[in-house]
């Protein structure tokens, strides 16, 4: 038994963002006697220290936004000639691993894999031009494609359709079974009176996410049926403009921002019905997740029909009619349906996370023979 192969993941960083939790999930459930995980980031991040707990290593390069273009190329050039070891390089930056894998190839890296973890790109028009011209290296630079979804590999890999292998976002599902007793205790720590309705979402408060559209869907609801809450996980940019329409609407007192959270696997419990009104996305692990947790889930129908599991759980509707949202959640409060799942249905349909790490173990290992 020789040493385990190491793979180094490029991401900007390892924050509680979606790729980054299915990055960890699968790290932890691994067999890291055969598969070491190693991390090229440009920023620190809430998972860093359990990384090197793992045995894993976190190289540093500064981001492009903090030294421009042709030094964070030249930062890349010389990070990758300075650690020719690495055999698997596995870029999770969407258009941006371009660059990450055209430097990988210079070096002579012999497996370069791309990542698609969404279906469009974040950013004003200059930034989404520069990520264009960053993506158009993919196709030349990457030996493999993996995306989370059909729709994202779509988006990033037009022209590669039969070489993209799906790797589903898989959860640690039995954490996320429902149970009273949790939901009870996780209602008192947040002050939630016991009789109110909870409407939850989880997600960084960015444009991509839609806050300001929840917000007006949820002051509808608020006025017709006053014992509703809105509970939001996550944290962003947008999240003082966010705070300030729900203080412009009154609303101070039935919404609750609870900012990044390590629990949500426990904060799920608590909530009675999902609302994910994204714009865009690529497989939303947090979908999955609420799934799994047996609650009933309002999601825009610009989100992949992939990401319902089949057990009557997912509802898709147009963000063009924001009273058909209202009218939706109304009637999900008034079915008010138990919350049981049937046990197996997370690995029947792959996202069960010890299939999904079993699987991309045995690919690893494949692909560095």
């Amino acid at each position: 038994m020789g040493d385990p192969i190491r793979i180094l993941h490029v991401v900007v960083n390892m924050n509680r963002g979606g790729a980054e939790t299915l990055l960890m999930n699968l790290y932890r459930n691994m067999d890291r006697s055969k598969v070491q995980f190693d991390f090229l980031t440009s920023k620190a991040g809430a998972y860093d220290a359990e990384i090197m707990e793992m045995g894993g290593t976190i190289h540093r390069i500064p981001y492009i936004s903090e030294i421009g273009h042709t030094k964070y190329i030249q930062a890349l050039d010389q990070f990758f000639i300075t650690y020719p070891n690495y055999k698997i390089v596995h870029a999770h930056m969407d258009k941006m691993s371009g660059f990450v894998l055209r430097s990988a190839k210079k070096a002579g890296a012999p497996i370069r894999i791309a990542h698609s973890h969404n279906t469009s790109s974040e950013g004003g028009i200059a930034a989404k031009i520069y990520k264009w011209v960053a993506g158009t290296f993919i196709t030349s630079c990457a030996t493999h494609f993996l995306a989370c979804s059909n729709k994202a590999g779509q988006w990033l890999f037009a022209n590669k359709g039969n070489k993209v292998v799906i790797l589903k976002n898989g959860i640690e599902s039995d954490k996320f079974a429902f149970s009273p007793e949790a939901r009870e205790q996780v209602r008192r720590e947040l002050k939630l009176p016991s009789a109110c309705y909870v409407v939850g979402h989880v997600g960084r408060f960015a444009h991509q996410k839609n806050h300001s559209f929840l917000i007006d869907i949820f002051a509808q609801l608020n006025r017709e049926q006053p014992d509703t809450l809105l509970v939001l996980a996550g944290d962003g940019p947008l999240r003082p403009e966010i705070e300030k329409k729900v203080n412009a609407l009154q609303l101070q007192n039935k919404v609750k921002f609870l900012g990044v959270r390590s629990d949500i696997t426990r904060l799920l419990q608590a909530f009675d019905m999902f609302v994910f009104p994204s714009l865009h996305e690529g497989l939303p692990v947090t979908l999955i997740e609420a799934q799994g947790a047996g609650l009933p889930c309002l999601i825009s129908d610009e989100i992949t029909q992939e990401v319902d599991m089949g057990i009557h759980l997912v509802e898709r509707l147009s963000l063009s009619d924001k009273l058909l949202w209202v009218d939706r959640m109304k009637s999900v409060i008034v079915r008010n349906l138990p919350r049981q799942i049937p046990a197996l249905s997370l690995s029947n349909k792959g996202y069960d996370i010890k299939n999904t790490a079993a699987w991309t173990e045995g690919f690893y290992l494949g692909i560095s023979r």
